[in-house]
């Protein structure tokens, strides 16, 4: 009888340990699933806890300054001033009363100038605090334009013919 009873606690024991392994793997595959479906955003170094200005490298500087130049902003050859441009971006991709793309972040020896073009005076205030706040930047040199977007007119009602 006692052989009976380990016996059966041996196959409970081992069943059990099975339905673990296969749900951790299940587990594991969902997740990897769940994130490969996941929308990738633009690739872009941004300012996280895991990629702080300790851990930000040379590399990631020069990504960064690739990115620059293909949008006609300018950062100069310190690794603190790609660090700031990337945390910039960041920040007005992330701040909802800053129209990011609008908007061309140069820095250069911790110094920051803003340029383009902005909707209200609201938006060109908010994306200068945004970079004043930013741990590094010296000063803001803000030359943003405002310019409401055009609204769209009205189609032309064609004149009724006389009869």
């Amino acid at each position: 009888m006692t052989g009976k009873f380990l016996y059966l606690a041996a196959i409970v024991a081992g069943s059990i340990s099975l339905v673990g392994c296969n749900n951790t793997n299940t587990n594991l595959n969902s997740n990897a699933n769940a994130n490969a479906n996941m929308a990738t955003p633009e690739a872009r170094a941004t300012a996280t806890p895991e990629n702080s200005r300790g851990s930000y490298t040379e590399k990631q500087a020069q990504e960064e300054r690739e990115r620059a130049k293909a949008s006609k902003e300018t950062i100069g050859d310190t690794l603190d001033d790609a660090w700031i441009h990337t945390k910039i971006v960041a920040k007005l991709l992330t701040n909802s009363t800053t129209p990011e793309r609008k908007i061309n972040v140069d820095v250069v020896n911790n110094v920051v100038t803003l340029r383009g073009t902005v909707d209200t005076a609201e938006e060109k205030t908010a994306a200068e605090k945004v970079a004043k706040d930013t741990d590094g930047v010296k000063s803001v040199v803000n030359q943003l334009k405002v310019a409401p977007a055009p609204k769209a007119s009205p189609a032309a009602k064609p004149k009724a013919a006389k009869a």
